[in-house]
């Protein structure tokens, strides 16, 4: 079953494309808290996966039987793709021409760098692979960006063939956030500009300052999502449970969204994959 929002709110939101890329994985309130005073890569208590599946939050279109044509297409897309990102394996690059990054101190296992013209332009059905409406960059172990693909985005109510006029299913699984459950008080806008209600105390999802030494700097950090009910890999995926978390039930926020890695030699398994492959070697 196909889940959907209507075009014309998609025109209204398509600024906020990038914030579909996101899938939190926030942690549990029954966390250790003490292991939460490093909040640094993976082992932060937001740390985002690195894979993506299907489950209540995500919904991914079937595969596809494959076509010469198809493996054609894909691997155009990723050629263009690898050239028009070439210019951004310096970080201060597409920062330079304004692109911004999404939550830039929520730790993160991909970060957006997103030109939010060019992601409205996906939203209304324009498709340029030569400029992506995201790239995607990891952090290394010296905490520098280091680019690794790009992300494509689509309208929520294209069809499966329309999607796959534009990157193939047989190759690439596009993917869409369901089932979202955020504090009343929070919008998917303010979360696109990066607001995570941290200047409310009474935030629904924040941590009781009195559970830990760690929760005051948590919450501040990361706000609503700081215990892991609410968000996009939140725990509540049910809009009564949502409700009576003092929460607002979004069955699908935005629309379809693709990963493209381009970086790891020409296995379109690994380019259209649906984990994150390590930076290659310099």
């Amino acid at each position: 079953m196909k889940l959907y929002v209507g075009v014309g709110s998609m025109k209204k939101l398509g600024l906020l494309a990038v914030t579909l890329a996101l899938t939190f994985n926030a942690p549990a309130f029954a966390h250790d808290m003490a292991a939460m005073g490093d909040m640094d890569g993976d082992t932060a208590p937001n740390a985002m996966g690195g894979q993506m599946g299907m489950g209540a939050h995500m919904v991914m279109t079937p595969s596809r039987p494959q076509t010469p044509q198809d493996l054609e297409r894909a691997r155009d897309v990723m050629a263009e793709l690898r050239t028009a990102l070439a210019k951004y394996h310096d970080s201060r690059v597409p920062l330079s021409e304004g692109y911004q990054i999404f939550l830039p101190t929520v730790p993160q296992t991909v970060y957006h760098f997103t030109d939010y013209a060019a992601s409205q332009q996906e939203y209304m059905g324009h498709f340029d692979p030569a400029h992506p409406g995201s790239i995607l960059y990891v952090k290394n172990a010296s905490g520098d960006y280091v680019l690794v693909g790009a992300m494509y985005s689509a309208p929520a109510d294209y069809t499966y063939d329309q999607l796959d006029a534009i990157i193939p299913l047989s190759v690439a699984h596009w993917h869409a956030h369901t089932n979202i459950c955020l504090p009343n008080g929070i919008t998917l806008n303010d979360v696109m500009r990066g607001d995570v209600g941290a200047s409310h105390l009474d935030m629904p999802g924040m941590i009781p300052a009195s559970s830990s030494t760690y929760a005051p700097a948590i919450n501040q950090r990361l706000g609503f999502m700081a215990d892991g009910r609410f968000g996009f890999t939140g725990k509540i995926a049910d809009p009564t449970e949502c409700e009576a978390a003092g929460g607002h039930f979004l069955k699908q926020a935005f629309g379809w969204m693709v990963h493209v890695y381009p970086f790891n030699g020409d296995d379109l398994k690994v380019a259209y994959g649906m984990s994150v492959p390590p930076p290659p070697a310099n």
